[in-house]
């Protein structure tokens, strides 16, 4: 972690992210030095003389290519398929993009919120088969404001204090749990929960956001204990990675009727498959995996390398640096 002191040789940048023309010209303007290679997919060629990356994916093969390589700016938020230890290891210094979809993410876990609060999938369902339903009690009973009640956000992250912040203005009390809960409570939290009362947190929530990234030490950090330690009716949501909930205990929990529903943007495994029950369950909203798309991703994410080339090449530490041993 951590780069400091000289500034380290950056001379070409092989980038492998679809950014568009008018993000590419910002960057030949503040570093007319540096050479661009924008490519649609990394070959091993293209790195045997690549300084830095800018991409979705680096393998093994990839890094025995690249001799030069300093740097790689992962264009997502989860490192969990990079070799990290092998990049450690040869001085490659990595960082991720969280904090570019924060903002979208955030809504998107709002959107699911309001969602259940007012019954919208039956009412939908009820508009594709032509029928109205302002008579039915029990879809009545089932609806619920989001104003009053209790929120726990599983990591405290760029996406966690996103939906704080959003949760907030609806009235709703937010906790929040991460392993360093001697810091500062941060703004739009009322409350910070050690995670090893995690299971108490969970028994206060009306509704659980999961934003964690997958590494061994959150991979079924929401198994079947957990799921019986929250409030019956509640709801849980999962936006990170979908090894940090136990499926089959979700699975349980649902068709039991302990959990009143579940949002979930991702799955374990993924794509979800056909046959799984998640997807005939009425209390259920799957995402495929788009909460993270927004046509301005690239907008801000132009800011996060613009400013770790700048870092780079100053010896300064970067934006997003991966701790390679803590997986994130």
């Amino acid at each position: 972690m951590g780069q400091g002191g000289a500034g380290r040789r950056l001379e070409r940048l092989v980038v492998a992210v679809p950014l568009e023309e008018r993000h590419l010209a910002r960057l030949r303007e503040r570093f007319p030095d540096l050479r661009l290679d924008v490519v649609k997919r990394v070959r091993p060629e293209d790195l045997a003389e690549a300084d830095g990356l800018v991409g979705w994916q680096l393998d093994a093969e990839g890094v025995a290519a690249a001799p030069r390589l300093g740097w790689f700016q992962n264009g997502g938020a989860g490192v969990e398929g990079l070799p990290l230890r092998e990049l450690a290891s040869r001085g490659v210094v990595v960082t991720n993009a969280s904090g570019v979809h924060a903002i979208n993410i955030g809504e998107h876990v709002l959107a699911m919120m309001l969602a259940f609060a007012r019954g919208l999938p039956a009412l939908v369902r009820a508009q594709e088969a032509r029928r109205w339903r302002d008579d039915d009690d029990a879809a009545r009973a089932r609806r619920f404001e989001l104003h009053g009640q209790t929120l726990l956000l599983v990591g405290l992250g760029d996406i966690g204090l996103a939906v704080a912040e959003r949760a907030r203005a609806f009235g709703m009390r937010v906790l929040g749990t991460r392993r360093r809960s001697d810091l500062a409570t941060p703004p739009g939290v009322d409350e910070v929960v050690p995670m090893e009362q995690l299971t108490d947190g969970l028994g206060r929530a009306d509704h659980v956001v999961v934003s964690v990234p997958l590494t061994g030490a959150t991979a079924g950090l929401i198994g079947a204990a957990e799921l019986a330690a929250m409030k019956r009716g509640a709801y849980l949501y999962n936006v990170g990675r979908g090894g940090t909930v136990d499926t089959p205990a979700l699975v349980e929990a649902l068709a039991a009727g302990h959990l009143g529903g579940a949002g979930l943007d991702v799955t374990d495994p993924e794509p979800l498959p056909e046959d799984s029950p998640l997807w005939g369950m009425a209390n259920v909203l799957i995402t495929s995996h788009t909460s993270g798309g927004t046509p301005k991703y690239w907008d801000r994410g132009i800011e996060l390398i613009e400013e770790n080339i700048r870092r780079y090449r100053a010896g300064e530490p970067l934006l997003n640096e991966v701790d390679a041993g803590e997986g994130y």
